[in-house]
């Protein structure tokens, strides 16, 4: 194998164990559910498609041809994990838990009816 692409491998699934300690560790220790949603779809999912992208590179450089199925788990995890946790996000803000804090801005969170004038 090339010199350059074992290092591109390797820095890869560095970066994706990284980001999975990461993404495991704020889901333990963030305090309440609207804080934990971020762990597991942001780091995680990044740690999970490095890994995946090392393994197709891995495969492609081997085998001398592309490995669709890990390029397609990636595609389908970088869309998927982002829209799922804003849908829980959504059910948890229209059961009625805490109240989110101030935008910042006179626009209302996502779900919000807007304050009337």
């Amino acid at each position: 194998m090339n010199f350059a692409v074992e290092i591109l491998i390797s820095a890869l699934l560095i970066i994706g164990g990284i980001f999975g300690l990461i993404g495991s560790f704020g889901l333990l220790k963030l305090r309440d559910a609207m804080q934990r949603l971020h762990a597991p779809t942001k780091a995680t999912t990044v740690g999970v498609g490095a890994s995946l992208i090392a393994a197709a590179i891995t495969t492609a450089w081997q085998t001398g041809a592309a490995s669709w199925q890990g390029i397609m788990v990636a595609v389908f995890l970088f869309l998927t994990a982002p829209l799922s946790g804003l849908m829980l996000a959504k059910a948890h803000r229209h059961l009625g838990r805490p109240e989110l804090p101030p935008t910042g801005t006179e626009a209302p969170w996502a779900g919000e009816t807007p304050p009337k004038p």
